[in-house]
């Protein structure tokens, strides 16, 4: 009763979102510059979210989110631009090829642990980057020209599945696997756990949402290019994940949404804006250094909240 009751609750308060936000672009208050900004941020997000379910949730150290953002980004453009299908379409094949990718990546390098996963991880993105740098087909290093589809509605969409498919994963018998396999993979293994096929089942997840989130990414733009899914892309992503805390999808969703806005409003000041973003890096890390949120859920400090206030009172 109480998990339903939170599950109607997130629902009313994604569609309220959703609704503010439509009437106030429709009627001019959010122009384009900001439509735009959401947009972007709703695709950060969900590659952290993804991201979390492999970092966060299993405890596995990757370093090849990108590759997955850009075998989803240019498999999109090629459905749309190349076959003239769907954008609908796009999205979905973007997702199934990244969850291939992410099976050919993860089958063998999931039985690697910690650095030795992130190089495998990391060469698997590189791999991917040269791969489509070299294609003709997709325009090489020239990159791909795009038609701007993104919406605020389809990243919007996109997002909100994201975040209800993670969140019941982890809340279920498999997702409590994962974080058995992160807190000891050993004592798990022991226990009868396939830690393997969880490793692999949370990496397959994890490259679908990256998939999507880069057909989004191609669509919202109106060229990629290789060079825009390197080594710093991948570094991007998981700092929205260490920032707000391993093992927490808010503080994940949280970090992300507060260096967008930064990255975002400081581009006017190209000269200063990367030691102004890392100074925000190093002075969070000082002051928080689990995170912003280190382990715990924007549902647990509401807990600890009511909890104090009823403290409190029953005092008084």
């Amino acid at each position: 009763m109480k998990r339903s009751k939170q599950f109607w609750s997130f629902i009313s308060a994604a569609i309220a979102v959703y609704v503010v936000v439509e009437v106030l672009i429709n009627v001019g208050i959010l122009n384009n510059f900001h439509s735009n900004t959401l947009i972007f941020m709703a695709i950060n997000i969900m590659l952290a979210v993804s991201l979390h379910l492999v970092i966060g949730v299993t405890g596995q150290f990757s370093l090849g989110h990108a590759g997955f953002l850009a075998v989803g980004a240019y498999i999109s453009a090629i459905v749309t631009m190349k076959l003239n299908l769907s954008f609908p379409m796009a999205i979905l094949a973007a997702g199934i090829v990244a969850t291939i990718a992410g099976l050919i990546v993860g089958i063998p390098s999931l039985r690697l642990r910690g650095d030795y996963l992130a190089i495998a991880t990391l060469g698997f993105a590189e791999i991917i980057r040269i791969v489509f740098l070299n294609i003709e087909y997709v325009g090489g290093a020239a990159g791909m020209q795009v038609t701007h589809m993104t919406t605020w509605t389809y990243a919007y969409v996109c997002l909100f599945i994201t975040i209800l498919v993670i969140v019941n994963f982890t809340n279920s018998r498999h997702g409590r696997a994962c974080i058995a396999v992160r807190e000891n993979e050993i004592a798990a293994d022991a226990m009868g756990i396939n830690t393997t096929y969880y490793k692999v089942l949370a990496f397959a997840i994890g490259s679908f949402f990256a998939g999507i989130a880069g057909a989004l990414y191609a669509h919202n733009f109106y060229i990629i290019q290789p060079v825009n899914f390197g080594f710093l892309k991948s570094i991007d992503i998981l700092i929205y994940v260490v920032l707000g805390g391993l093992g927490s999808l808010s503080g994940a969703i949280v970090a992300t949404i507060l260096l967008t806005i930064v990255s975002t409003f400081l581009q006017s000041y190209p000269e200063t804006r990367m030691i102004i973003y890392s100074l925000v890096l190093i002075i969070v890390m000082l002051y928080r250094p689990k995170g912003l949120m280190g382990t715990m859920e924007i549902t647990d400090y509401f807990k600890l909240w009511r909890g104090s206030r009823g403290g409190k009172q029953h005092g008084q």
